[in-house]
C-alpha cells in the first residue's frame, strides 16, 4: 500500500455517529427525489399508460378497438399509484445511484472512485436497452402469440381477450424489470471481477451452466409461451459472452497495474 493510499484512507475516517448523520442525509434525499417523482408521474399516470399499451395496439391492428377493463372500482386507481412508483423509480435512479456512490466514496481508493464511472452510465443504459427490447420487439410479439389463441367465427363460441389494466400493467412491469436487471450481467461480473471473484476462464468453463440457468431463469421470469422465453434467454446468453471480454479486459488492466508496480518497487 503506497503513502498517498495511506492518507487517502486517514483522511476519509470519520466516527460512527458522523457516517449515520451522512446516510440519514443521503436516504433522506433519496426518499424525496423519488416522492417528487411519484407525484409527477401520478399526475400522468393516464397517458404513460396510455404510451405502455401501444405494444398491444401493435398486436391488435386495425382489427378492432383496443379495449381494457377493470373489475373493482379501486382497481384503476391502484394501478395509477402502481404505475407512478414504477415510472418515479425510473426517473429518480440518478438521483439513487448517485446519493449511493457519494456514501460509499469516501470508503474508496482514487482509482476504485474512477473505476465506478463507467458502471454509473453502463447500469441505466443497460437497464434501458432492456426496457426497449421490451416495449419493442418482445411485447408485440408475445401478445401476438396470445391474441392467436381467440377463437371467432360462426358456429362456434366467441373467445376473445379482453384484459384487465392491473394484469397488463403486471406483465409490463415484470417482463421491464426482468429484462432490466439481466442486462445488469457485464456490470455484475465485470465488478465481481474487479474483486478478485470470477475470472474470464471459470466463467468459460461454467458456459454450459450458464446456458442452462438461463432457459431456466427465462421460464421463471416470463410468460409461459417461447416467444418472451427466447426473447430473454437468447439476449442473457449474449451478455454472458460480452460479460467474458468485458472480464479478460479487466484481468489485463490488472496484470498491466501489477507489472508497472513490479518496475517501481
Amino acid at each position: 500500500m503506497s503513502d498517498t493510499e495511506k492518507d487517502e484512507i486517514e483522511g476519509s475516517k470519520a466516527p460512527l455517529i458522523e457516517h449515520l448523520i451522512e446516510l440519514r442525509s443521503r436516504l433522506l434525499k433519496t426518499v424525496i427525489a423519488v416522492l417528487v417523482a411519484f407525484l409527477i408521474c401520478f399526475y400522468f399516470a393516464s397517458d404513460i399508460f396510455n404510451i405502455l399499451i401501444m405494444p398491444y395496439e401493435s398486436a391488435v391492428g386495425d382489427a378492432r378497438p383496443v379495449e381494457m377493463i377493470f373489475t373493482a372500482p379501486q382497481e384503476y386507481f391502484f394501478t395509477q399509484m402502481k404505475l407512478a412508483l414504477f415510472g418515479a423509480l425510473f426517473i429518480a435512479f440518478p438521483v439513487i445511484a448517485s446519493q449511493i456512490y457519494m456514501f460509499m466514496a469516501p470508503g474508496l481508493y482514487r482509482h476504485e472512485r474512477e473505476a465506478f464511472y463507467p458502471f454509473l452510465l453502463a447500469t441505466p443504459i443497460l437497464f434501458a436497452t432492456g426496457a426497449a427490447l421490451v416495449f419493442f420487439v418482445v411485447m408485440p410479439l408475445a401478445l401476438q402469440f396470445f391474441l392467436s389463441m381467440e377463437q371467432t367465427g360462426e358456429g362456434v363460441a366467441q373467445i376473445v381477450h379482453l384484459p384487465k389494466v392491473s394484469e397488463y400493467l403486471g406483465l409490463v412491469m415484470t417482463l421491464i424489470f426482468a429484462f432490466g436487471l439481466v442486462f445488469q450481467l457485464p456490470v455484475v461480473l465485470t465488478l465481481l471481477a474487479r474483486a478478485g471473484l470470477v475470472d474470464a476462464e471459470g466463467l468459460k468453463a461454467k458456459r454450459k451452466y450458464a446456458v442452462v440457468g438461463t432457459f431456466v431463469m427465462a421460464a421463471v421470469l416470463t410468460p409461459p409461451d417461447p416467444v418472451s422465453q427466447l426473447g430473454l434467454a437468447v439476449p442473457t446468453l449474449l451478455l454472458y459472452e460480452l460479460s467474458i471480454l468485458s472480464v479478460k479486459f479487466v484481468e489485463k488492466k490488472r496484470l498491466e497495474r501489477d507489472l508497472e508496480g513490479d518496475e517501481f518497487s
